[in-house]
């Protein structure tokens, strides 16, 4: 790696910068943002803003009051999930104590009490403070019950889109679309995960590595977030080591049990993209001598599965193929 910032490159190559696609991320404040997905609502534009705006959209009101406490847990939440759907539905926010006709109206007979318009009319609703899960899944519905939930914008289909970009050896085109999914979800460790491998496959590791310790203890415990983090050191590791190939070659020739050359070897095949014949390497290791270097060819056999995914059909048949060797 060069000197330059981490990033700078990046710029270069078309990959946003950590601060463009993290510091995106953050939730609108009420009244802006995408859209312009929250707003409070009096009587007077009840109507309008929610009656007549769910012709074009889903909009769920919020009953509240400042007294409330079990609102000053729901609200927050709901106001982050709005965010996140990316202007597909509207939050709609009424306190009871300045909008008692509306409230009257509605039968709101304790809060907080939350209600979902489609069309002009009522989809759903549920009383009292719900945790993060259940809201996620209430708007979801919400969403599939307007035609909305299977949108080629959502969250799912923009991370299908990214995943097949990154197969496909186009990192650049990649982080884009995972960066779009943090403009929705900030902490989402599958895009996160993204943007740490879109990095490695442009060549950006001091980038990666930054995106890497900027996230939070419990997100670099994610398990998308290990296997990111397991790709980025075994990427360091091979660093300079796909030029060697030729010559570890012709030491394994010379001496089949130089274990080491193999196992350099396997980290050389492996940042060659070569990942069979790198699984291979570390195999052979294991069959010839288990137990050398503190049985240093498992463990780096392991690293590579967790890098590559438990379902990749490399580290499936490689499996196979461990296990075969251990318990024979």
């Amino acid at each position: 790696m060069n000197s330059t910032t981490p990033g700078s490159e990046s710029r270069e190559k078309g990959i946003a910068t950590m601060e463009e696609i993290i510091g995106s991320a953050g939730p609108a404040a009420n009244g802006t943002g995408p859209g312009n997905v929250i707003k409070d609502i009096s009587e007077k534009d009840f109507m309008a803003e929610v009656i007549e705006a769910s012709m074009q959209r889903p909009i769920i009101v919020d009953f509240w009051a400042p007294w409330c406490g079990p609102c000053k847990q729901l609200t927050p939440a709901l106001e982050k999930l709005v965010t996140q759907a990316g202007g597909k539905v509207m939050l709609a926010k009424v306190n009871v104590d300045e909008n008692q006709g509306i409230a009257q109206q509605l039968r709101v007979q304790s809060i907080p009490t939350v209600y979902a318009f489609y069309q002009g009319r009522p989809l759903d609703g549920f009383q009292g403070a719900l945790p993060e899960s259940q809201l996620r899944q209430f708007i979801q519905q919400v969403l599939e019950a307007a035609g909305g939930g299977d949108d080629e914008n959502s969250i799912e289909a923009l991370l299908e889109q990214a995943d097949e970009l990154m197969r496909q050896g186009q990192p650049e085109a990649a982080a884009s679309l995972y960066a779009q999914v943090l403009e929705q979800d900030a902490e989402n460790a599958k895009a996160l995960s993204g943007v740490i491998r879109a990095y490695i496959g442009a060549g950006e590791m001091e980038a990666a590595r930054a995106v890497f310790d900027e996230l939070s203890e419990a997100l670099k415990l994610q398990s998308d977030i290990q296997g990111a983090l397991a790709a980025l050191e075994l990427a360091e590791q091979a660093d300079g080591a796909a030029a060697n190939l030729a010559d570890l070659q012709a030491k394994i020739a010379q001496d089949a049990n130089d274990h080491q050359a193999r196992f350099d070897l396997a980290m050389a095949l492996n940042a060659t993209g070569q990942r069979e014949e790198a699984a291979d390497a570390l195999l052979e290791v294991i069959r010839r001598q288990r137990a050398w270097n503190d049985e240093a060819a498992r463990k780096q056999l392991v690293q590579f599965f967790e890098a590559w995914g438990p379902t990749d059909p490399v580290t499936v048949q490689a499996r196979k193929k461990l296990s075969s060797l251990l318990f024979s």
